[in-house]
Parts: structure tokens; C-alpha cells; sequence
């Protein structure tokens, strides 16, 4: 009985929203995200600037531990998906309006400037 109500503690314990995710870096900006087909956006992302190969990137953590990488198109249209074999397809929305990127079954929101930040 002790095992079963410690283990809802822990499962509950995982479920907690707006807490850093243990992988990301101290300083990760939350950002919405819908993971997976037909799933609504929530702000369980977290997202870190990185300095990639080919200039600066940005990290997409989800709650799950899994990631996506994307940078900005050189003629800023919008984020190209880093690496995965499905491409960023892009979508300025809202007011004040906000970059949405979509890979795959996955969302994200990101703020219309997020380049300009540190």
C-alpha cells in the first residue's frame, strides 16, 4: 500500500507544470508548444540559444525530454528544423503576432523578435 501511494506522489510530482526541465540551461525562455497531432498549446517548452554550426540555433526542450533544433532562415522567412527528416513549415499569427513553426505533429510559438533576444 506504502509503494502504491508512493508512487502516485512520484507520478503526480512529474506532472507539475512551469518547473525548469532538469536538461535545459538555467536561463531558458518558456514558450508555447502543442506536442503531438491534435494536442493544444500550453507553455511546456522550453527554448535556449545555442551557437550552431552555421550561426545561432535554438533548442526546443519538451517536457518528455526530447528536443528539435531550428535556426532562422537566412533571408528570415521564418525557422528551418536543424536536423529530423521533416521540414519547419512557418506561419506568423495572433496579436501581437508571434512566429508559429510546425514539424512534424509538433507546435511552437515563439515571440516575432525571438532573435533579437540574448
Amino acid at each position: 500500500m506504502r509503494i502504491a501511494v508512493l508512487l502516485g506522489c512520484v507520478a503526480l510530482g512529474a506532472c507539475g507544470g512551469g518547473e525548469t526541465q532538469p536538461q535545459a540551461v538555467a536561463g531558458a525562455k518558456s514558450i508555447e508548444c502543442a506536442l503531438g497531432e491534435g494536442s493544444d498549446f500550453g507553455e511546456d517548452c522550453l527554448v535556449e540559444r545555442v551557437q550552431g554550426e552555421q550561426g545561432p540555433e535554438f533548442v526546443v526542450r519538451h517536457p518528455d525530454g526530447k528536443f528539435r533544433r531550428l535556426r532562422i532562415a537566412d533571408d528570415r522567412s521564418g525557422m528551418i528544423a536543424v536536423d529530423g527528416a521533416d521540414d519547419a513549415i512557418n506561419a506568423f499569427v495572433g496579436q501581437p503576432q508571434v512566429l508559429e513553426v510546425a514539424v512534424g505533429a509538433d507546435r511552437y510559438r515563439f515571440p516575432a523578435d525571438i532573435d533579437a533576444q540574448p
